[in-house]
């Protein structure tokens, strides 16, 4: 009888083949992560930051630099701004809203990136990022919102064609001294400006919402000629929603004008007021005698005399700071006074600090929160070069805005905000801190330089104020968003 044969496998034959397998799938897994890394990845990454060229004849477009590495293929986008700097040169546009664009400039907040010149046909390398680093454009959608915790004060300028909000035709509210176009100023780039926050939207001005806002109430401005420059254009925007203008008038029939002060424009279609009292320190100008004259002091223990004006306000904007760079403030020689002393000598920061202090009592005691809404806008930069105001200091030919602050250039300015800062968060009554420093010092563009009057003249420039429509529009848009989420 024939035995039957075994199908079992001996042990080395099992290794043998099981060997056999796990040699193929690992080869085979090998080969296939080569062959994709040898056909996805690019050419090694230099150390240079890539600035890609525009179709010139494609609508403006606000952007986002994205930035990725190929290490961790993570994305991460920082603002930024191409400035569409215009040529009338090119016959493909027609119209002063339309013209042609002659080369891209970066412009944003925290960077200092170099311009584009030229045609703008080649890839530009302008400056260093991080290893492996490479950046490229990618267009931002607009989107209608509002986050809750954005720092408003970061961000940059985006040049858009909708605006001004207003024309300076159609408001008779405007001085001669903020009229740029009316002056002779023959660009208005300058307007259509508009400030974009990283992180969110800053909601457009709505004229009615605002009027809504304040139906009933009064709006005053407290402070120097630079709190009117804002309180001009408030009026402005808000006449805009004004379906007869004659029922918006100054309570006793007085023209803006640089020397007179106080006013009060009502709105009747609101029943509102919005006015401006002129207030350089906030605290109260005054004469002493100092040996055998009277000299004008300054009294930093006593409010404006004029403060009984802003009482029962329901939204109050205060501002100080521009008058404190003057000669006589700055060198504080005989100039501050407490009580019925007058120091011999006191630095400015003291006396400001001292200043502050004084109106903070003053809101703390007379301000009832509960009713009135506080704000407190920190220092406008000015932007002379080549002198101050009365020696020789110009900003003439600024016609955008500019590639990086001036923060290093003004430490007295940033100062201030620190006192202003630390003082509010001293209080019992709640004030909100309306900065707008940052954001206005890329606006050097935004001055009236020479159109500060009727007949121009380049020996003294104006670097300081601000042209209308302009720069504190923006500044009443931060109102607004302010006004609106409370």
């Amino acid at each position: 009888m024939e035995r039957q044969r075994s199908f079992s496998f001996k042990p080395t034959r099992i290794l043998l083949f099981t060997f056999t397998i796990f040699s193929s799938i690992l080869f085979l897994s090998t080969f296939t992560i080569w062959l994709t890394k040898s056909t996805t990845i690019p050419s090694p990454l230099h150390h240079h930051q890539i600035l890609l060229h525009f179709n010139t004849s494609s609508p403006l477009t606000v952007h986002s630099l994205t930035t990725f590495t190929k290490n961790n293929l993570t994305l991460t986008k920082t603002p930024t701004l191409i400035d569409n700097r215009l040529s009338r040169s090119q016959k493909s546009f027609t119209g002063s809203k339309s013209e042609a664009i002659e080369h891209h400039r970066v412009v944003a907040s925290n960077a200092n990136f170099s311009s584009m010149h030229g045609n703008g046909t080649k890839v530009k390398e302008v400056g260093l990022v991080g290893k492996s680093q490479v950046s490229v454009f990618m267009k931002i959608e607009q989107k209608e919102k509002i986050v809750k915790g954005c720092d408003l004060t970061k961000g940059y300028w985006v040049f858009d064609e909708s605006y001004p909000l207003y024309n300076r035709d159609s408001c008779p509210f405007i001085d001669e001294g903020f009229d740029c176009e009316g002056n002779g100023r023959l660009d208005r780039n300058f307007s259509m400006w508009r400030w974009q926050p990283q992180g969110c939207d800053l909601p457009r001005f709505n004229a009615t919402k605002m009027l809504e806002l304040i139906r009933g109430k009064r709006l005053v401005f407290v402070g120097d000629s630079i709190n009117r420059n804002q309180w001009e254009s408030m009026l402005c925007m808000l006449l805009g929603a004004v379906k007869d203008p004659k029922r918006v008038y100054e309570a006793r029939g007085r023209k803006i004008t640089k020397e007179k002060g106080n006013y009060s424009f009502r709105f009747l279609d609101y029943q509102c007021t919005v006015e401006y009292y002129v207030s350089h320190f906030l605290v109260h100008e005054s004469k002493a005698r100092v040996g055998q004259k009277r000299r004008p002091t300054l009294r930093i223990d006593a409010i404006d005399h004029g403060s009984s004006r802003w009482r029962g306000a329901d939204i109050l904007v205060f501002n100080t700071a521009h008058w404190w760079s003057h000669y006589k403030t700055k060198a504080g020689i005989y100039y501050y006074q407490e009580g019925t002393v007058v120091h011999p000598r006191l630095n400015v920061s003291t006396a400001f600090r001292k200043a502050l202090s004084t109106w903070a009592s003053w809101v703390d005691r007379h301000v009832n929160s509960k009713k009135t809404e506080v704000f407190f806008r920190t220092s406008a930069p000015s932007h002379f070069r080549g002198g101050n105001w009365n020696s020789g200091g110009h900003c003439t030919e600024a016609t955008h805005p500019l590639t990086e602050t001036l923060n290093s250039t003004y430490p007295e300015k940033n100062e201030k905000n620190i006192i202003i800062e630390e003082t509010i968060k001293q209080m019992k009554t709640p004030v909100t801190l309306l900065n707008i420093t940052s954001l206005s010092e890329f606006r050097i563009d935004g001055h009236p330089s020479i159109y500060g009057r009727k007949t121009p003249s380049s020996k003294i420039q104006d670097c300081s104020h601000w042209c209308l429509p302009g720069v504190p529009d923006t500044w009443n848009e931060l109102l607004f968003f302010h006004l609106q989420s409370k």
